[in-house]
C-alpha cells in the first residue's frame, strides 16, 4: 500500500461524503456537511480541487458541474492515520496503544467481545504462518 496523505478534518468530512455516496457534486457535498460543518460552496470547491491535484479524488464533467469520487479508500485513510498515531505517539508499541484506548474511554461489552475475536483471529493467522 502506498503512503496515504495526511488529511485535515474538513478534507476528511468531504471524503466521508464521497465514500458514502460514491460520487457527488460540490453542491451535494456542501449540503451533506452543512449540518456538522457550515461551509461555503467556494470553500468546498477549493478543497475538492486541492484533493484532485493531490490525486486523492478524481472528477468527471457532467454538463456544467464537476462530479467527484474518492480515489483514496476509507480503509487506506484509516490505516495511515492510525499508523501516524501509533508511530508518532506510541513509538510503534501496539500494546501501549491498545492499553491507552481501553483505559481512556468507555468500552461497551460488545466492543470487548469484538476485540477479543479480532485478537484470536490474528493469533490463528500468525500460527498458520509459522507452520
Amino acid at each position: 500500500m502506498r503512503k496515504s496523505p495526511r488529511l485535515t478534518n474538513p478534507q476528511l468530512a468531504i471524503l466521508k461524503v464521497l465514500w458514502a455516496r460514491g460520487e457527488a457534486t460540490v453542491s451535494e457535498v456542501q449540503q451533506a456537511i452543512q449540518s456538522d460543518r457550515p461551509t461555503a460552496f467556494t470553500t468546498v470547491a477549493t478543497q475538492l480541487s486541492r484533493l484532485a491535484r493531490r490525486g486523492i479524488v478524481a472528477y468527471r464533467v457532467q454538463g456544467r458541474q464537476y462530479v467527484y469520487r474518492a480515489l483514496l479508500t476509507e480503509s487506506d485513510a484509516r490505516a495511515q492515520a492510525l499508523g501516524d498515531v501509533t508511530e508518532g505517539h506510541f513509538e510503534g508499541d501496539i500494546a501501549t496503544l491498545v492499553s491507552q484506548l481501553l483505559s481512556s474511554r468507555e468500552i461497551r461489552r460488545g466492543d470487548l467481545a469484538r476485540v477479543k475475536a479480532l485478537i484470536e483471529a490474528k493469533e490463528r493467522e500468525l500460527k498458520g504462518r509459522r507452520s
